[in-house]
Order: C-alpha cells, then sequence, then structure tokens
C-alpha cells in the first residue's frame, strides 16, 4: 500500500493505535478521489498535508481500473 504520508509507509513504531478507527478509500473505487479532494480543501491552507491530499487524489484519477464500492 502507498500512503501518502511517508511515515505512515514505515510505521514501525504504530503511530496509529490499533484501536484508532481509520476509513480507507483505494484508487480504484471510482469516487475515491472526490472526498480526499473534499478533506484538503477544509484544511487550512499552510496545511502541508493539503498539498500532498490533492497529489493523493490525482494520483488516485489517473489509476486505469475503476470499480464500484464492494466487500
Amino acid at each position: 500500500m502507498r500512503h501518502a504520508r511517508e511515515d505512515y509507509n514505515k510505521d514501525k513504531l504504530n503511530t496509529i493505535p490499533e484501536k484508532e478507527p481509520v476509513f480507507l478509500l483505494r484508487a480504484q473505487d471510482q469516487t475515491a478521489a472526490m472526498p480526499v479532494r473534499y478533506w484538503a480543501l477544509l484544511q487550512e491552507m499552510d496545511n502541508p498535508l493539503r498539498d500532498l491530499a490533492f497529489k493523493q487524489a490525482a494520483l488516485m484519477d489517473k489509476w486505469p481500473v475503476k470499480k464500484k464500492a464492494d466487500l
């Protein structure tokens, strides 16, 4: 899995607690890029994660396989 944040890609220190709820959107989900962009728009202008989110959404748009969400 390629995360936008490099520190999450190398999470040896368990940065995300085991019981913390998270929500994962995959690039193959045909609607995934839209909520990522919306999240970015809600961030402060000087938040560096804002730019990372926009870049990740652009990569999601380019993903060649698209489908509806499923289990």
